[in-house]
């Protein structure tokens, strides 16, 4: 029968070490929240990418007006095949013995929180390169015309919103199916919640609680906010379409002890981001001037 343990002993602290380390790190996560998760057991994990472009019968033979008797007009589907590496990510930190039981920061919860972060962190930057690279869809803001711009009537998010939707919606995606997001940095957040034709628009509306970035919607979309992506730019990504991150190994947490000398604390996880659908990805750039 398993002995009971006490306050402090080491199975405890490692169970709430892992728990708390866990739950810092999936807090943090923001891009990661938009993916496909969907599990690996390989190193180098291949898709096929499926062309958005609508079927036609091709030259000479359209789908629309076939005559009596006559033969359909033929069209193929056509997928272009992409590999990606699985990657790790991680981090660790160490408190010594004097300073876990003897300082007055909390050593151990500071830790915690920061090896959470960074690891979250990490993976989020490596996901807007993907979206960034991938993203089939794209709005450029004119110049003098930035969300920071100088004169303040240039200033029209909701229209390059619109537009950025509109880009999708062309591909025969809607982004207004709930699943739609805006990623934007939070100096481009503070140049659009700033503006009367945001605030002002019947579609704007902040978030009741703020979870994993999202902090409201507009135009039907979910806001979202992140560091992640450079202040001159913003994403419009359909979460659960756009993006599959493959998991080789999911957020794990070890905590060390070396007694009376330190304690360590590690988190690691294994993965890569596939961008399977860039047609679900619009990419708005020169957000500030």
């Amino acid at each position: 029968m398993a002995s009971a343990e006490t306050t402090g002993e080491f199975q405890l602290r490692k169970e709430y070490i892992d728990t708390a380390v866990k739950a810092v790190a999936l807090a943090q996560y923001k891009l990661k929240t938009l993916c496909t998760i969907d599990s690996s057991d390989a190193w180098t994990e291949t898709y096929y990418r499926e062309t958005n472009t609508e079927l036609t019968g091709g030259t000479g033979s359209a789908v629309r007006g076939i005559p009596r008797l006559a033969q359909f007009p033929y069209a193929e589907v056509s997928w272009t095949k992409l590999s990606s590496i699985i990657e790790k990510y991680g981090c660790e930190g160490q408190i010594s013995y004097e300073d876990a039981t003897k300082n007055n920061i909390p050593m151990i919860a500071r830790t915690l929180l920061r090896i959470g972060r960074t690891t979250a962190y990490a993976t989020d930057v490596v996901i807007e390169s993907a979206v960034s690279t991938n993203a089939a869809n794209s709005v450029t803001i004119a110049a003098g015309y930035e969300w920071d711009a100088t004169a303040i009537q240039n200033r029209d998010p909701v229209l390059d919103i619109l537009n950025g939707i509109q880009t999708i919606r062309a591909d025969n995606i809607d982004p207004l199916t709930g699943n739609g997001y805006l990623v934007l940095n939070g100096t481009s957040y503070t140049d659009l919640i700033s503006n009367t034709k945001i605030i002002n628009n019947p579609t704007f509306k902040t978030a009741d609680v703020v979870s994993n970035g999202v902090v409201g919607e507009i135009c039907g979309l979910k806001i979202m906010i992140t560091e992640a992506v450079t202040a001159d730019q913003a994403y419009i990504i359909i979460k659960g379409e756009a993006l599959v991150w493959k998991e080789a190994h999911p957020l794990t947490v070890l905590q060390m002890e070396d007694p009376g000398i330190k304690t360590t604390i590690r988190a690691f996880e294994l993965g890569v981001c596939q961008v399977q659908a860039p047609n679900a990805l619009c990419k708005i750039t020169n957000t500030r001037k």
